[in-house]
């Protein structure tokens, strides 16, 4: 190999190793998150409480998840089970976004509860949370 070439080939490798990685993909869409990439996945889903609270579950460690329209979402993992209350949690954040079809097709990196004057001034077929409890 002539040294020019090598100079080539190590100058392009040089220039591609200072970028950075977009961390955050996921488009913010108010009580959650959504990656938009057809094949993105996300490897956890991260639940956040209003009081600062937050737990991280590995999307592989869901068992089934489950939503009724007076209960909300349940997500039933080994020895624990977490509940996600509010409303619009089924109806579409925007054109084919939904909540609860985000979670089970792992595009949904992250959750958060609403504050109260968020829930107020929310339209009515929005999708707000209300609460995210976990057992412990």
């Amino acid at each position: 190999m002539t040294d020019r070439m090598l100079d080539r080939l190590t100058r392009r490798t040089a220039a591609n190793s200072n970028e950075e990685p977009d961390h955050d993909d996921a488009e913010n869409l108010g009580c959650f998150g959504w990656l938009r990439g057809v094949r993105d996945r996300s490897i956890m889903l991260e639940l956040r409480k209003k009081d600062g609270h937050v737990l991280a579950i590995g999307y592989a460690w869901i068992e089934r998840v489950e939503f009724a329209p007076d209960d909300g979402i349940t997500l039933h993992l080994p020895g624990r089970t977490v509940r996600i209350a509010g409303s619009g949690l089924n109806s579409e954040a925007r054109p084919t976004v939904r909540l609860f079809d985000g979670i089970i097709r792992h595009r949904v990196p992250w959750i958060r509860e609403a504050d109260r004057a968020e829930s107020l001034q929310a339209a009515p077929n929005a999708v707000t949370i209300d609460q995210i409890a976990w057992d412990e």
